[in-house]
């Protein structure tokens, strides 16, 4: 059953689904879709419009126990079936993805506000986690050790850890979920996924695809309602075992306190502050594209974006020029219009903070080169932004910027530039840029960082351990890492003696 209690929506995007029940405003749990016992709900809505996509069902703290209760219960049985056996239904997810890729991305843009181009990439990169996972699982082996003792045979292996908890954001509402279910699904846990409630669609998408693929009921649970209701008795429950999160260093922070006193295990993919340092050796043209892609890709709300740019000063005038004329000339605008490059940011917050940000960078001496203000196309728009010689005091240079706004300054020396870039309570990931291999090594040792993308920008996947240093996270995503924190040693001593 799917309701929408008896307020349709007035999107008129939405009659171009395909496929009609793939929109969805009941929580999924135990295989059934279920309201909240008292009818309330959240609004979703367009940012670009703010026209109502949707009322989906706020569970509380009680129906959230009946999610985690429907994990609890089948995780039993789902541990249980031979890894071959789950690859199989994960692959099917994988293929059902793939097959509802056009539809998954009209949801995720009208109810995000990314470009349609941005959200059919996301569908490609949420489903290769799933595709990845399928295998990967089937590899959880077992390893022999060394026997100390006489007599005695020892081994080693990987055992499924029990429920999952799953807290994911807004700007990403697909692969953050399959990233993490994925991993979890794959080597036996079961998941409770609680989405941001300003973008639960693609997450109940996921749901009714997921049992199309053969996802047991009870497996795979979606919880969606208030944050602090839901999250507040997933953390205090002790039969889930793991809590995964992704969103900010603040909000992660709450969480693992919630679930210190039941000492769960924690993933956390926290904030980021990336910087992207432009040596004078590199090529302009190539750094310019780089710097564009890893600044503006998601309308700057990504915890990858690169949030405070280092050139080194004899580029620095070429570079802002080159760099000023690709940032005027990106298209602003809805999802939906054909080669829009940023759209709406997510909500008044987010404009505001971008606000702040850029006016105290020009109190503080910045000069602005572009942009700077709200755009046209609606209240959610900000015109892209370029911003040059940034005080180093400025908030921008300090804080996580989510919104279309580059901030550029000047280096003199590479030994600076690390400490500068170094600076910070974060350590996601950094951009380089040069052509002289020893620099590139060199960097790549000294900054602080989880991840470290040279001369270029695109660098996570499938395969690789997705993660930060610092305040910027706990554990790792995706490759074989993103299996462990699922997933308990055990070690067994047989004897052998005759």
């Amino acid at each position: 059953m799917n309701a929408v209690f008896a307020r349709p929506t007035c999107h008129d995007a939405l009659e171009r689904l395909k496929d009609k029940h793939l929109l969805k405003s009941l929580a999924y749990v135990g295989g059934r879709w279920i309201a909240n016992g008292a009818n309330r709900t959240i609004e979703v809505r367009d940012p670009a419009s703010f026209a109502p996509l949707a009322w989906i069902s706020a569970l509380d703290a009680d129906e959230t126990t009946g999610a985690i209760d429907a994990a609890s219960s089948s995780f039993p049985k789902w541990r249980a079936l031979l890894p071959q056996d789950r690859a199989k239904i994960l692959r099917r997810w994988y293929e059902l993805m793939l097959a509802a890729k056009d539809d998954l991305a009209l949801i995720m843009t009208l109810e995000q506000g990314k470009p349609l181009t941005e959200s059919e990439g996301e569908i490609d990169y949420a489903a290769s986690f799933v595709e990845w996972y399928a295998e990967e699982g089937k590899r959880l082996n077992a390893e022999s050790v060394t026997s100390h003792l006489a007599g005695a045979e020892m081994i080693v292996r990987r055992e499924a850890l029990g429920v999952v908890g799953i807290v994911t954001p807004w700007n990403f509402p697909c692969a953050m979920i399959t990233r993490k279910a994925a991993a979890a699904l794959a080597v036996g846990c079961t998941v409770v996924v609680h989405p941001s409630s300003e973008t639960p669609l693609s997450a109940l998408a996921l749901a009714e695809l997921g049992e199309r693929a053969g996802i047991p009921a009870g497996v795979f649970n979606i919880v969606t309602g208030d944050a602090a209701t839901v999250v507040g008795r997933m953390s205090s429950d002790a039969r889930v075992r793991a809590m995964s999160f992704t969103g900010s260093t603040e909000i992660g922070k709450l969480i693992a306190g919630q679930c210190a006193p039941t000492m769960k295990r924690l993933v956390m993919e926290l904030g980021g502050h990336a910087p992207l340092i432009v040596f004078a050796d590199a090529d302009i043209d190539k750094a310019v594209d780089i710097a564009v892609n890893a600044k503006f890709a998601t309308s700057g709300q990504d915890c990858l974006a690169a949030n405070r740019i280092y050139v080194e000063r004899p580029a620095l005038s070429v570079f802002n020029a080159a760099f000023k004329a690709r940032i005027q000339a990106l298209k602003v605008g809805t999802g939906l219009e054909p080669g829009v490059e940023i759209g709406p940011l997510m909500h008044e917050r987010a404009i505001a903070k971008v606000e702040e940000q850029v006016s105290d960078a020009l109190a503080r001496g910045a000069t602005l080169l572009t942009g700077g203000a709200r755009h046209k196309a609606g209240p959610l728009f900000y015109t892209p932004t370029l911003l040059t010689d940034v005080p180093s005091d400025a908030l921008i240079m300090h804080e996580e910027t989510f919104g279309p706004v580059a901030a550029v300054t000047a280096f003199d020396t590479e030994a600076e530039v690390v400490a500068r870039a170094n600076d910070t309570e974060y350590g996601l990931v950094a951009y380089v840029v040069t052509e002289n291999g020893a620099r590139q090594m060199r960097l790549g040792r000294a900054l602080e960082y989880g991840m470290v993308a040279i001369n270029r920008v695109k660098i996570t996947g499938g395969p690789v351990p997705f993660g930060g240093w610092k305040q910027s996270g706990i554990g790792r995503e995706g490759s074989r890492h993103g299996l462990e924190a699922f997933t308990e040693l055990k070690y067994l001593c047989i004897d052998t003696a005759a």
